[in-house]
C-alpha cells in the first residue's frame, strides 16, 4: 500500500512516499507562514514525482513542529519518535540520533529495534539550532550553506562566548569590526554550535553508532567539531538528513496499514 510521511518543521517542509517498504519519492521545500499550505505543496510534489494520486495514499503520518496543522494526516507522531525510527531503518546499528532542526536540538537514544529509550531537547533558545546558524551566516554576509566550508579554512577559530543568539550576533559584529577573518569567525560559530550540542548530549549519554539528522547535518564544520568534542565518529548516511523525520513518519504509516 502507498503510505506517506509529512514533516513540517519551522524552516522546511518534507514529504516522503513509500510502498511495500520502498521509498518512491520525496519533496522538500522552505516553509510558508501557513504550515497547512506547505504540507500540501510538498505532498503534491512527492505525488507528482511518483506519478501517483492523493486518493491512492492509504495512510499518512504527520510529524514536526507543524504536525497538528497538517489537514490530511491520519495521525500525528512526535518528531523524536520519527527521527529515531527513520535513522534505525537506514542504519539498524544506530543507538544515538542527534537531530538539529530549525528551532530545536534533540539527542535521541534508541534500542536495537529503533524504539525510543530516552531523549533530551533544547527548544528554549535559538542557540544550538538551525536558526542560530542562519542568523550568524547573515551577520557574516555569507550563505548558511557556506559556513561549514569556510570554517575548514580557518587557521585560528575565534570563540563565540555568548550563549544567547542575539548577544552572539553582537559579538560577531564586533569581531568583524576589528578586522577578524570571516573564516575564523565562521569556525567559532560552528564550534559554538557543537559545544551546545555536546552539552545537551552529555545529559543522556552517547552510545555508538551515532547519526546526525536535520539540516545542520549538512554543515561539515559542525560535524567535524562535534566529532572531536564527543570523541566518536558521526555516521554519514547515504540519505538526505533532512528527510529522516519524514521517513520515520512514513514507516509508522506503513505499520498502521500492516506493512513491514
Amino acid at each position: 500500500m502507498l503510505v506517506a510521511g509529512c514533516d513540517v518543521g519551522s524552516l522546511t517542509a518534507k514529504a516522503l512516499l513509500m510502498e511495500n517498504g520502498r521509498i518512491l519519492s520525496h519533496e522538500l521545500r522552505r516553509v510558508k507562514p501557513r504550515p497547512e499550505l506547505s504540507a500540501r505543496e510538498v505532498m503534491e510534489g512527492a505525488l507528482r514525482k511518483a506519478g501517483r494520486r492523493w486518493e491512492e495514499v492509504a495512510y499518512c503520518v504527520g510529524t514536526g513542529y507543524g504536525r497538528v496543522r497538517i489537514p490530511f494526516a491520519n495521525e500525528n507522531i512526535s518528531e523524536i519518535s520519527c527521527h529515531g525510527k527513520g535513522a534505525h531503518w537506514l542504519l539498524p546499528s544506530v543507538r544515538t540520533v542527534i537531530d538539529i532542526g530549525g528551532q530545536d536540538c534533540k539527542v535521541i537514544r534508541v534500542d536495537g529495534e529503533g524504539r525510543l529509550v530516552n531523549f533530551v531537547m533544547n527548544d528554549k533558545c535559538a542557540a544550538g539550532t538551525g536558526r542560530f546558524l542562519e542568523l550568524m551566516a547573515k551577520t557574516l554576509g555569507v550563505g548558511v550553506e557556506d559556513l561549514g566550508r569556510l570554517s575548514l579554512s580557518s587557521k585560528e577559530p575565534i570563540p563565540i562566548t555568548n550563549i544567547c543568539a542575539v548577544y552572539a550576533q553582537s559579538e560577531v559584529l564586533s569581531y568583524l569590526a576589528e578586522g577578524a577573518n570571516v573564516e575564523d569567525v565562521a569556525a567559532g560559530v560552528n564550534q559554538s554550535m557543537a559545544a551546545r550540542v555536546k552539552a545537551l548530549a552529555s545529559r543522556v549519554g552517547v552510545e555508538r553508532e551515532v547519526v546526525l539528522s536535520g539540516g545542520v547535518a549538512k554543515n561539515i564544520g559542525v560535524v567535524k567539531y562535534l566529532e572531536e568534542m564527543l570523541g566518536v565518529p558521526l555516521i554519514r548516511l547515504d540519505f538526505d538528513p533532512q528527510l529522516v523525520g519524514a521517513l520515520g513518519a512514513a514507516l509508522f504509516a506503513s505499520e498502521r496499514v500492516g506493512g513491514n
